[in-house]
């Protein structure tokens, strides 16, 4: 496109031109407004350089045809395709966020964000394979990560589309060759490094090509290295034929095991021994991230949830050194052992709350709301009854998945549904508790509460559901529900805000995240839970280089004492004690 510029402000069709994203070797992107729909989108154009080319435009034809043929939560959506002055272009969904590629930047990703990330782009992958399109070019810069912590599998460039009924696996259809992805537009040395052996040596493809691709992403977001690095061609394919990369476990040692075989088999050089669907990796993660969750129940329990977004191998050290001289490893042990095996509990999952207030940033105010519950009815009873961390169910936000296969990804018995609307300085929420197993609706109550008495909505809502699922409660925790407890609105809008900024992975994330949570214990002194998140955030602060070290050991252990002086019962102070404690030197 000769200037790009000035396009700036012009009305393309129904589009209104607002300004250039980004570009890559197949096209110059930008952001619109649909003037017909009043929304968001991104208009990718081709290069003028390239219109002529009818190879090119072959596959930008191909990207728009394949990427239009699915209809899944985890794909970039595709509107329409157009022309403007002899250039075509493709309207398409407009994403806030990062790519993978931006995410990693030489840095494994938070265990549990990575296991949810991987799970959804498996499962993408299996709708994908499915419909008979086989990607052909999944690596980090073509996935997407939203501020919202989903993905979305971007660019079919390189698509290679079976007809319908066809074996995928025994396609005839022809494939890119080396040498092509070598010089074609958007292929870079980047593409090469997560190619599959089949690929490589030009030969035949099927679906499996995307799950050894897949396996080069996996290990990268778990150690922040290449699976097959090299600094030329001939380098990087003699390591996708021939050599096996180092276990992810040696390079981040924080790594499970079962991660290790998960990579390995999907990362085999004999498409026959590799898996063989994309629903068997995503089973197989899936299985694992339940392992993870219930070798946590303990902590996650008793918390209401998991509130440490960040699984960072420095957090880890921190809270092993906590166990052993805040509180003990006897005394732990015997705490642990009190909680008896999941299978034994009732199993509850809070799906994320739907924002239905006419103001998309109010997404804030749904996700806090969300941890919030989550942590008020882990308090209940955890010996009774398990409360889904949050890392596992906000998985399912904007998705329209069914009940019972929630219940069956989830293990649960029962999932708590809520949408709020917020007007003026109240909030109202409606609230239903429903049984997976015949997805009969136990309960339901709408709630119409001004902001300082919110608290009070997650107390009715938990003596409800502990009515209806029949959890035992003691006179005390009756008490406690029974209780009034105001909020000051301003500092727990600030709580919330901060929340939302906690559970990020950049480093203005960490900084936004202290900001708010130091805002909120301003505002109101006494909010044990804020000051709770605060000594989090200051430890992730420090832990990243943000602040100096020393002074953020000082700030966190400042906060997280506060916060038990305020409420020496409070889960989320005591784990956040955990994790708040001096760090070993490197």
């Amino acid at each position: 496109m000769a200037d790009s510029s000035s396009l700036i402000g012009q009305a393309i069709s129904h589009y209104r031109i607002l300004e250039k994203l980004g570009g890559d070797g197949m096209g110059v992107v930008f952001k619109a407004e649909d003037t017909k729909l009043h929304r968001f989108v991104a208009l990718k154009f081709l290069p003028d350089a390239f219109a002529p080319d009818l190879q090119v435009l072959s596959r930008f034809d191909r990207e728009a045809q394949a990427a239009s043929a699915l209809n899944h939560p985890n794909f970039c959506t595709i509107y329409e395709i157009g022309e403007h002055n002899g250039q075509p272009f493709i309207a398409m969904e407009f994403m806030e966020g990062s790519t993978l590629k931006h995410r990693i930047s030489g840095k494994a990703l938070p265990f549990v964000g990575m296991l949810e990330l991987a799970i959804q782009i498996a499962d993408a992958l299996r709708v994908a394979h499915a419909q008979g399109i086989i990607h052909r070019d999944i690596k980090p810069a073509n996935l997407f990560v939203t501020k919202l912590g989903n993905a979305k599998i971007l660019y079919f460039g390189l698509a290679k589309l079976v007809p319908a009924g066809a074996n995928i696996g025994a396609s005839e259809m022809p494939t890119a060759t080396a040498g092509e992805l070598l010089t074609s537009p958007g292929a870079t040395m980047g593409t090469i490094a997560y190619m599959s052996p089949e690929q490589a040596r030009g030969e035949e493809l099927d679906s499996r090509t995307d799950l050894f691709s897949f396996g080069a992403v996996l290990y990268e977001m778990a150690t922040g290295r290449m699976a097959f690095p090299g600094n030329s061609a001939a380098v990087i394919y003699d390591g996708i034929l021939n050599r096996t990369p180092v276990p992810a476990s040696q390079i981040n040692q924080s790594l499970p095991s079962k991660l290790d075989e998960i990579i390995g088999k999907a990362l085999e050089k004999d498409r026959k021994r590799r898996y063989q669907s994309a629903a068997d990796i995503r089973t197989d993660l899936q299985r694992l991230k339940r392992d993870t969750e219930s070798a946590r129940q303990p902590a996650v329990t008793s918390a209401g949830g998991e509130l440490g977004g960040k699984s960072r191998l420095g957090w880890k050290m921190g809270a092993s050194a906590v166990l052993f001289v805040v509180v003990g490893f006897t005394s732990w042990r015997h705490f642990a052992g009190m909680t008896p095996p999941r299978s034994q509990k009732i199993m509850l999952a809070v799906l994320p709350f739907e924002n239905l207030t006419a103001d998309p940033n109010r997404e804030y105010l749904a996700d806090g709301l969300t941890e919030e519950t989550i942590s008020q009815l882990g308090r209940l009873n955890p010996e009774q009854l398990g409360v889904i961390a949050r890392t596992s169910v906000m998985g399912y936000k904007h998705k329209d998945v069914r009940l019972d296969q929630i219940g069956r990804d989830l293990s649960v018995q029962y999932v708590l549904e809520n949408s709020l609307r917020e007007s003026g300085n109240h909030i109202r929420l409606s609230a239903q508790l429903i049984q997976v197993k015949d997805q009969t609706h136990l309960w339901s109550q709408d709630y119409d509460y001004p902001v300082k008495d919110i608290l009070n909505i997650e107390d009715d809502v938990a003596k409800a559901v502990a009515r209806e699922i029949r959890v035992r409660l003691s006179s005390q925790q009756q008490a406690d529900l029974a209780r009034s407890r105001p909020v000051n609105p301003e500092a727990f809008d600030a709580y919330l805000r901060g929340y939302h900024f906690f559970y990020g992975s950049t480093d203005k994330d960490a900084d936004m995240a202290a900001k708010y949570f130091e805002r909120a214990t301003q505002l109101d002194p006494s909010y044990a839970l804020a000051w709770a998140y605060l000594s989090r955030a200051r430890h992730w602060q420090a832990n990243e280089g943000l602040i100096p070290m020393e002074e953020g050991r000082r700030l966190a252990r400042e906060a997280v004492e506060r916060a038990l002086s305020l409420n020496s019962s409070l889960a989320g102070a005591v784990w956040s004690k955990f994790s708040s404690c001096p760090l070993p030197h490197a």
